[in-house]
């Protein structure tokens, strides 16, 4: 596990996510949904949880569009 000081780089970061299985990767989701929600609930103009939860938006948007186009 990394120290908070010893943020992984991004290109270690794909390589691990790329080596999750599809339930792993599911948990992870989840796990940075709750975490983010947490932060909301403690203070609700945390701009970090809110540009998460807009890029997830986005993303979750994206990946409907990609999947419609595809039929």
């Amino acid at each position: 596990m990394h120290k908070e000081t010893d943020m992984a780089s991004s290109n270690l970061l794909w390589d691990r996510l790329g080596d999750l299985e599809e339930d792993e990767s599911f948990h992870v989701m989840t796990r940075l949904f709750a975490l983010y929600e947490e932060i909301l609930e403690r203070d609700s103009d945390n701009r970090e949880a809110q540009h998460f939860f807009n890029n997830l938006e986005n993303a979750l948007d994206y990946c409907r569009q990609c999947n419609l186009n595809r039929r």
